[in-house]
């Protein structure tokens, strides 16, 4: 039988050879995990039993790891493992990873609370926050990273998500044109519409141009939160989930809202929106409750 940390190591190298660096930064981020649990590059796959599976998830725990952190391990794990099986040198294991934790929550809130919203589109000047909320409508920052020049005819925006690759269509309110032509890449020989990567798309220099880039606008979002007292954290998923979560708030369907995300599909969604569906259920229950408490002491007193 094979050696697991060695076989993820291949697995990640030739995903970074096929030009797959975000997912073999995973895979290497989840090897480290487990070789720092395992303290030792010596893990038969023998070893790998849902006790010791059990045993990793509680010591991503102990490092208080997020649950969905804990999740991406164990997913990247499996994917290994099970590849490793097809190529028999792993045993099959009924189940093997159904005692760990391999799911999605929203166990982080995200979105902007009402407060902290209304701070930010005071202070913020208006052309700013609403040509990006425009532009955005939740777009992922690596979407806006690899923005091309002809991505944009007129006041439309069309786009390949990189996550899932659906084809989205934005439709730019003159705000969010204004916004851009402030901003964009004035390179005649760069093809992105904005200068967060000048390197050729799908090699490993223009990967690590975007990530840098990311670190960089979490960390301006850090000081932005600081500077104006925000309670809610701030990162380049907070116009995501704050977009999401005030469309349905408007009442705007689940479905439309997956649709306008580029969502695989609409149970992804609804990961999103949860613990928001949640809020508005005990805010209707308080409703139906004084409505009633209401009409009840309007029955006595006519008697």
């Amino acid at each position: 039988m094979g050696n697991l940390i060695s076989f993820m190591k291949k697995v990640a190298d030739g995903l970074r050879e096929s030009g797959n660096y975000g997912t073999a930064h995973i895979y290497r981020s989840s090897m480290s995990a487990i070789l720092a649990f395992n303290e030792s590059g010596n893990l038969p796959f023998r070893k790998v039993t849902p006790e010791f599976l059990k045993s990793f998830e509680a010591y991503l725990r102990g490092r208080n790891c997020s649950w969905n952190t804990v999740s991406t391990y164990m997913r990247t794990l499996r994917a290994v493992y099970n590849r490793a099986v097809d190529r028999r040198i792993a045993p099959y294991v009924p189940h093997h990873f159904r005692y760990v934790y391999t799911g999605t929550r929203a166990d982080k809130k995200r979105a902007l609370e009402k407060e902290d919203m209304e701070r930010l589109m005071k202070d913020i000047p208006k052309q700013l926050h609403s040509g990006n909320r425009e532009l955005q409508r939740g777009m992922p920052f690596v979407d806006l990273a690899y923005l091309k020049k002809h991505d944009i005819d007129g006041n439309v925006l069309t786009y390949r998500r990189r996550k899932t690759g659906r084809m989205l269509t934005v439709t730019l309110l003159p705000e969010a044109v204004k916004l851009i032509k402030q901003h964009m890449n004035t390179d005649p020989a760069s093809p992105y519409l904005f200068s967060l990567i000048s390197s050729k798309e799908g090699t490993e220099e223009a990967y690590k141009e975007y990530q840098l880039a990311l670190r960089n606008f979490n960390y301006q979002l850090m000081i932005l939160k600081q500077v104006l007292g925000l309670t809610t954290d701030l990162s380049s998923y907070t116009a995501r989930h704050t977009w999401a979560t005030m469309a349905y708030y408007c009442e705007v369907h689940p479905g439309v809202i997956s649709e306008a995300m580029g969502h695989s599909s609409i149970t992804v969604t609804e990961t999103y929106l949860k613990p928001f569906k949640n809020k508005k259920i005990d805010e209707a229950n308080v409703m139906v409750f004084s409505s009633f408490r209401k009409s009840f002491s309007v029955g006595n007193c006519l008697n």
